[in-house]
């Protein structure tokens, strides 16, 4: 799951000052769960720039609006006929960033502004903690690895065994950080398949810099797209 975090009220109040009629715009998939940009987390910012703005002396008409996903056109769609009668001239998005990309790319005559920050992709362990697994680095070694992440759960992301840092099972940069490397040796030994990580792994070169497209086996990228 894609997680984030709002940003800082200050932030947020600095990006719209200016602004008086603003258009806040949920999402309801991946930051709606990890509690940060659904309808109650819209609602509550925008109580928030109200009563600020009113008290600067700047009162601001603020609406709000969630929408299934940002991230999909066919949703967005359900805000043209919003955006054209309310007149904004401004919107927020609390989406992740690829939501908050898609929202101002099919209104790019009006400024978008993002009022979360995009965290990572993660696993929900409680209610509200989500923790980082995967940074999509496209060249996935999981299968050799146990399942564990040394590019996300090592704090060097190294790809060949533990620096000399390791100690008792911890990394150095925290004695409540677990080191990756003994946690994949544990893994695997578990597994019987230490041999697994007998082979080094090479540098990775700088590809795949420029954004990534995946296509799915059977499809294929329409020569127009549509709005």
């Amino acid at each position: 799951m894609i997680v984030a975090k709002r940003k800082p009220f200050a932030e947020i109040m600095a990006m719209l000052q200016g602004y008086d009629k603003v258009l806040n715009v949920g999402c309801g998939t991946c930051v709606s769960v990890c509690l940060t940009g659904g309808e109650k987390e819209v609602a509550v910012l925008n109580t928030e720039l109200e009563m600020a703005r009113r008290l600067h002396d700047a009162p601001i008409d603020i609406q709000g609006h969630t929408i299934e996903r940002q991230c999909d056109r066919e949703y967005l769609a359900e805000l043209d006929t919003i955006i054209e009668e309310g007149k904004f001239d401004a919107l927020i998005s609390m989406a992740c960033g690829v939501g908050i990309q898609f929202l101002a790319e099919r209104y790019p005559k009006i400024p978008t502004f993002p009022a979360v920050d995009t965290s990572g992709l993660a696993v929900n362990q409680a209610v509200g903690w989500y923790e980082e697994r995967c940074r999509s680095c496209s060249q996935c070694v999981l299968g050799t690895t146990g399942g564990i992440c040394p590019i996300t759960m090592c704090a060097k992301g190294l790809l060949n065994g533990p620096c000399g840092g390791t100690n008792k099972g911890s990394c150095e940069i925290s004695a409540d950080q677990p080191c990756a490397w003994f946690r994949i040796h544990e893994r695997l030994s578990g597994q019987g398949r230490l041999d697994a990580i007998r082979k080094i792994n090479t540098t990775r070169g700088w590809n795949d810099q420029t954004p990534r497209n995946l296509i799915q086996p059977g499809y294929k990228k329409p020569e127009r797209m549509a709005r």
